[in-house]
């Protein structure tokens, strides 16, 4: 009998290939070395608006890899989305179809500042994943883009731990989208959203009496369209506004990913912590920050 593959075999063999990524340099674009302090502040500062960029090269990159690797051969191949979610498809005769969403973080930013809105009731097959690559140049401000470490984890638990996080009526709302499966893709809706309550002390009161009449759950963040439908009746009848930073993934305490930024932000390049010489360039004295990129400069070919 021949070997075969399933849905978590895809998945579970993609995460170890994507771990083997750490290390990894993309020859996608060089940043030149900028040979005197006073040059590296300045890239140092506008350094993170090549994110969005580079961000989607290693995504194409990333595809490529993975479709090297003779394992998938004879079962089908890793497909980029664009647009579409997840970023890629494995396509071919695995069924449920497995599926990453790739997210990058470049870490001498302010946070991971991804995403992630998609409903629970879209993982019940538990077949899509999200990959997050942290990634920094290969001389940290300078060089090529170079992966640093990788985080694998299910988007069902992920949507699972966003919710938890968030959901606390009536002070805070996750309202589920529409059913809208029946729609052609382009008009389905997959997107949770998060509502702040805004109203007085009296409404804040009215909104709790009506929560308990609900029952001793109804606090229990559940993505049905049942729940979904009791949730909306305190958005109908209490001000609530938008919350435009829901969903965060830096925000939501998902173990795996606290854990990953724990690593990154440890993790030493040139004898310190990316996360001193975070504080080091942008929290830093003029003086400390000069000595800073001149280390930079001088030990980049130490780089670890």
């Amino acid at each position: 009998m021949g070997f075969t593959m399933n849905t978590n075999d895809v998945l579970t063999s993609a995460s170890i290939y994507l771990e083997d990524l750490i290390g990894h340099t993309f020859d996608i674009l060089t940043i030149s070395n900028p040979k005197k302090a006073s040059s590296a502040a300045n890239l140092a500062r506008v350094i993170s608006k090549l994110s969005p960029f580079l961000g989607n090269m290693i995504e194409f990159k990333t595809v490529d890899f993975l479709n090297d690797q003779p394992q998938f051969e004879s079962f089908g191949k890793w497909v980029r989305q664009d647009p579409g979610f997840p970023d890629t498809i494995f396509q071919g005769s695995i069924d449920p179809v497995p599926g990453i969403e790739i997210k990058t973080w470049f870490p001498l930013s302010t946070e991971i500042t991804a995403r992630f809105k998609d409903s629970q009731r879209y993982f019940t097959q538990n077949h899509t994943y999200v990959c997050m690559l942290a990634w920094l140049p290969d001389c940290m401000i300078f060089g090529k883009p170079q992966i640093i470490d990788v985080c694998f984890a299910s988007c069902q638990s992920i949507a699972k731990a966003r919710d938890n996080h968030y959901h606390n009526p009536p002070s805070y709302l996750v309202i589920e989208p529409e059913d809208t499966k029946g729609r052609t893709t382009n008009l389905r809706q997959t997107n949770t959203n998060g509502y702040k309550f805004q109203g007085n002390a009296t409404q804040y009161a009215e909104a709790e009496s009506l929560l308990s009449s609900w029952g001793e759950d109804a606090k229990i963040y559940k993505p049905s369209i049942g729940y979904k439908n009791q949730i909306e009746e305190l958005l109908a009848r209490f001000p609530y506004r938008l919350d435009t930073n829901f969903a965060k993934l830096d925000r939501i305490q998902h173990k795996d990913i606290e854990q990953f930024k724990s690593r990154v932000l440890r993790r030493k390049l040139l004898g310190k912590q990316i996360k001193e010489w975070h504080n080091l360039m942008y929290k830093g004295s003029e003086s400390s920050k000069q000595q800073t990129f001149e280390a930079i400069i001088k030990n980049a070919s130490t780089y670890r």
